[in-house]
């Protein structure tokens, strides 16, 4: 058999047919062709044999031949040739040319034709990964559908129509099931160029939440409300404030739309997802209280230096601000990047009684001022004794019960007390 195929007409056919489909050109496969020859021979005739190959695009026929350097005499066998048997290769031979020796490529061209078939089949394979590489890598970010083909260990592969897709476990929402023909929707998270399939998409990411609610909301898609940032727990909750670039749109009310449309669009598409719409703030204490939501918060207090913060809520909603497992708390903690201690509303009343009760006993510790003085200093928020030391009388008279007189007797009293204070710590040292 001389042929690789059966007819020109096959042969080119599946040329064409190659270069059309695959991007694969005329030229590299007939040197394709021609190198698998050449390594076929190779196998049998070693490999210090120089030899040369080529495919006829015409005819299809595979030749090959040995290229040996022309000498007088004594030749290297595998190299050399005399030119006595050159010239009956080729008559005009000369001593120091190439001469160009035939080979029977017979029974070489089975081996010879698997040996292309492998190798054009990975230049396929190269050729789709470039092709589906150079198509979805400049999409990466965009939202894409596609139908489920196969469940693999709980990755999904996702047909895309011009390349397979693949949906791995750790970017679906937990909540959701799919079968083989379901239709999904996600976004392209990344192209990878070294593996198959290439194109892997996520629906548990932050930004397919962000791309789901360009698509939704014309405002975010206009620049006119700006997403500044989402902290997600995929198929439980998300958290993403939202700002307004013009003064007449309400950022909050442009998510949700007309009786919650927008938003039940959005959470519908994710499972029923619950989400928490903040308004951007530039005070943090605003943006704590409302991102805790569904909680209702009574009160927050700060800790800029060190990120943290005590929020208090009714006693009724501290499982509510912790959410299931924490998830809520977790949640606010990522958005705002403090970290938080809960409190109920009696928990912080008690808390409150006890510090009042310890700030009113050390007062009356000080000879001259009596429980119900003290009560009085603490309740104004007077419960130092070296800032009490420095007031004046008048100021201090004017608080509810205190005369001039008991005023007068307050700072003589806090005065010595403090005097005496220091005396002792100087003899400690």
């Amino acid at each position: 058999m001389d042929k690789l195929f059966k007819s020109r007409s096959e042969f080119m056919a599946i040329i064409e047919q190659l270069e059309k489909d695959k991007n694969i050109k005329k030229e590299e496969i007939f040197k394709t062709i021609s190198e698998s020859i050449v390594t076929a021979l190779r196998k049998y005739y070693g490999k210090v044999v120089q030899i040369e190959a080529e495919v006829d695009p015409n005819t299809a026929e595979m030749k090959a031949y040995f290229v040996k350097d022309v000498v007088e005499d004594s030749p290297m066998e595998e190299l050399e040739i005399t030119l006595e048997d050159a010239k009956k290769y080729n008559p005009e031979a000369k001593v120091g040319e190439k001469v160009k020796i035939p080979v029977d490529v017979d029974e070489f061209s089975r081996i010879a034709s698997q040996i292309a078939k492998q190798t054009l089949l990975q230049k396929i394979r190269i050729s789709e990964r470039d092709k589906t590489y150079n198509e979805f890598a400049p999409r990466i970010g965009e939202i894409v559908t596609g139908l489920v083909t196969h469940i693999n260990n709980r990755d999904i592969l996702v047909n895309l129509g011009k390349a397979e897709a693949m949906l791995p476990f750790s970017e679906q929402i937990r909540r959701e099931k799919y079968s083989v023909n379901d239709r999904v929707k996600a976004i392209i998270q990344r192209v990878e160029k070294n593996k198959t399939p290439q194109v892997i998409l996520s629906r548990s990411s932050v930004e397919f939440m962000k791309a789901i609610l360009q698509n939704e909301i014309p405002e975010i898609y206009d620049g006119i409300v700006e997403v500044v940032k989402i902290v997600r727990e995929a198929g439980v909750r998300s958290k993403i404030i939202v700002k307004s670039n013009s003064p007449k749109i309400d950022p909050v009310g442009a998510c949700v739309g007309v009786k919650g449309s927008r938003i039940k669009a959005i959470m519908a598409e994710l499972a029923n997802e619950k989400i928490d719409l903040i308004p951007f703030s530039d005070d943090i204490v605003q943006v704590i209280a409302k991102a805790f939501s569904p909680a209702k918060v009574s009160s927050v207090s700060i800790d800029k230096a060190n990120k943290m913060a005590i929020i208090v809520v009714p006693d009724d909603q501290v499982e509510i601000a912790y959410g299931r497992d924490g998830i809520n708390k977790s949640l606010v903690e990522r958005l705002t990047e403090y970290t938080f201690e809960i409190k109920s509303e009696s928990d912080k009343q008690k808390e409150s009684s006890e510090s009042f009760k310890k700030q009113v006993k050390k007062l009356t510790e000080i000879e001259g001022i009596t429980q119900k003085v003290a009560e009085t200093l603490v309740k104004m928020g007077y419960n130092d004794p070296e800032k009490l030391a420095q007031m004046k009388i008048e100021d201090l008279s004017s608080l509810s019960g205190i005369g001039e007189k008991t005023a007068q007797k307050i700072i003589e009293s806090v005065t010595k007390y403090l005097e005496k204070k220091s005396e002792e710590e100087k003899d400690k040292e």
